[in-house]
């Protein structure tokens, strides 16, 4: 099989590590791919945007199986596109892809269909957000409608803070049309758990839980960013919890994008929050998490292209999915100034990484040239370490962390640390 993943991150560099050791794939491309992704597939410069230099990269390529990783592409209607051309996909059409391009159709498909979330309302009007914001108990929660590249999301403190975020929205156009409508929502209290799932649109399998590490500094402190780090199980995450999110979430949701007309099938994100009063979706994503993927793949012991094509093909049922009884711990390795202004371009020395057991290193923003590999985005590395304990898992981690050395190169030294 002729196998394209569309994407260049980390996300797509574990993907393309565990489809490429499948011996049905006769030829794996990637677009655009990154540095490391350039050691398993070829890499096409063809943006992840770019729908219509894809369509015709499949086409003149003879590709037979295409994996639609990263969010833009899929609300673009990649797969749309793809299919209509005869090429089967892994991924949501953009029809369901709308559970995380539009944050008001996911919240209010969850209060149509009784799936616990936090309570909202949503403001296209200035003057009217500034009002709700003024009379609401803080902390509150500001989400840009559409995708904002991780950044449309506010956890305001304080009505100053709130009015900033209201004002960069909607007036200010900070999101352009993805800030034109705005939710406003309660903030939710409890630790933070996300389960990513495969889902077949009759079936869904959720994967090992896991804990993400949103913010820049140790602590907790500084900027949201894409993700600085991941560990895999989520302590907080029990089997009681697990069973009352498939009959609560995982199920119901599944369901209700069926009774909309929207089957899902793909990779459906769950970021819940546990409160007092039992798991609540904060958001959806219709794609792997990134970097999620980076610490949750390395535990799948199943074949994840045949779990793929099983997924397209409506019979998930019927393939094995199981994931090791381990515990993953991925670090991620950004550049000085992320998730701001940064440089690129600087050598990247892996040191002794490659001979520590366990561990994987995926590259997010590399470029691979002369045999030399290169910074080439904000987020470049995320190093993973698998081990029979959590503890283990991480030492191993930050052993290899520490091994890798580049200018600028900084990262957390607290993940999975409470």
């Amino acid at each position: 099989m002729n196998i394209m993943i569309v994407g260049g991150g980390g996300r797509e560099h574990v993907i393309a590590k565990y489809v490429s050791q499948n011996p049905r794939v006769k030829k794996l491309y990637a677009l655009p791919g990154n540095g490391g992704i350039s050691q398993l597939a070829e890499c096409v410069n063809i943006s992840a945007e770019d729908i219509s230099g894809i369509v015709e990269f499949a086409k003149s390529h003879a590709v037979d199986f295409a994996i639609v990783a990263p969010d833009d592409p899929l609300a673009l209607g990649a797969v749309d596109r793809l299919e209509a051309e005869g090429i089967k996909c892994f991924g949501p059409e953009q029809k369901a892809a709308v559970i995380e391009s539009s944050k008001i159709f996911a919240k209010e498909l969850m209060t149509k269909y009784s799936i616990p979330t936090a309570k909202y309302k949503v403001f296209d009007k200035l003057d009217a957000a500034l009002s709700h914001a003024a009379l609401s108990d803080f902390p509150i929660v500001i989400k840009a409608d559409g995708l904002a590249k991780g950044k449309g999301v506010t956890v305001a403190e304080n009505f100053g803070q709130a009015k900033d975020a209201i004002i960069a929205c909607l007036k200010g156009k900070a999101f352009g049309q993805s800030g034109e409508r705005i939710l406003i929502e309660e903030c939710l209290r409890g630790p933070e758990v996300t389960v990513l799932a495969f889902t077949d649109g009759k079936t869904i399998v959720p994967m090992v839980s896991s804990m993400d590490h949103k913010r820049a500094y140790d602590g907790g402190k500084g900027p949201n960013t894409g993700g600085m780090g991941v560990v895999a199980p989520n302590f907080y995450y029990t089997d009681e919890i697990a069973d009352e999110c498939m009959r609560k979430i995982f199920l119901p949701t599944v369901e209700a994008m069926k009774a909309e007309g929207r089957v899902f099938r793909g990779c459906l994100y769950f970021g819940l929050m546990l409160t007092r009063d039992g798991a609540k979706v904060i958001e959806y994503n219709c794609r792997f998490g990134d970097p999620e993927a980076e610490a949750v793949l390395p535990l799948l012991e199943g074949d994840l292209l045949e779990i793929m094509l099983a997924v397209r093909e409506e019979r998930l049922s019927e393939v094995s999915v199981k994931f090791k009884n381990a515990a993953s711990c991925c670090v991620v390795i950004a550049s000085a100034g992320y998730p701001g202004h940064y440089i690129t371009g600087y050598p990247i020395d892996f040191g002794n990484v490659a001979g520590i057991p366990g561990v994987e290193v995926f590259h997010a923003g590399t470029k691979y040239d002369g045999g030399q590999y290169f910074t080439n985005g904000g987020r470049v590395l995320a190093v993973n370490a698998v081990a029979e304990d959590f503890t283990s898992a991480r030492e191993k981690a930050y052993e290899a962390v520490n091994e890798i050395h580049f200018e600028g190169a900084r990262y957390r030294t607290d993940i999975g640390a409470s």
